[in-house]
Order: structure tokens, then sequence, then C-alpha cells
């Protein structure tokens, strides 16, 4: 039994959510997955666009332009990191990303990232 538990401690993201922003992003060239800030990074030719945040929920990068406008304040807040707001970054909570919508964030990251030269 606690070797189970010591396998639960050490999942520090939402695994059905890194599975479904895997699917998401299965038929995109270039995508690599990374551990990072204690939750899983979803990147295209190097540069982030999701990841399973180990607070719950999604945290997207998207055009700064963009993004502002897209924060409603309860399912869609900007993504904090040491008190900071990062231009661009969002975190959306669990029930922002149920169903299809997951899909229309993914792609709206992509969108944006493919402006991106690789790394």
């Amino acid at each position: 039994m606690s070797e189970v538990v010591g396998i639960l401690a050490d999942m520090s993201y939402d695994e059905e959510l890194a599975g479904r922003i895997r699917a998401g992003l299965s038929f995109t060239e270039g995508v690599t997955e990374k551990r990072m800030f204690g939750g899983l990074g979803f990147m295209v030719d190097g540069h982030m666009v999701a990841a399973a945040s180990r607070s719950g929920g999604l945290m997207l990068r998207l055009d700064p332009a963009e993004a502002a406008g897209l924060v409603d304040g309860e399912r869609v807040r900007p993504f904090l990191m040491n008190g900071r707001e990062p231009a661009g970054w969002l975190h959306l909570e669990p029930e922002a990303v149920d169903g299809d919508d997951l899909q229309r964030w993914l792609e709206r990251g992509l969108a944006f990232v493919r402006t991106l030269p690789p790394k």
C-alpha cells in the first residue's frame, strides 16, 4: 500500500488532462513533452504551447495581444509565476477545458506558436 501512496505522491499534474493534451496534439509535427514547474509541458519546435498544471487545469500560451481579452476571472485567468503575469500565458480551470473545449484552446495556442521561429 505504501508503494501506491508513493507513486500517487509523485504524480504532480493531472494525468488524464495530460493524456487529452497528448491526443489533441498527436497530429502536430515536432511535439515534445517535458516535466517543468511541477507539471508536464507540451512543446512544438521548442516552444511551449500548453502544460498540465500542478495546480490543476491547463497553462496555455497565446498571442499576448489575444490573451488579455480572453480572461474572465473565473475559468480563464492570467497565469501567475512568482507573483508575475508573463504576457500571453493563461491558466484555464479544469471546467474550461471540458470536452471539445480543450481542442479549441490547443488550436489557439498552436496558431501562435507556429508564428515563432523553431528553437
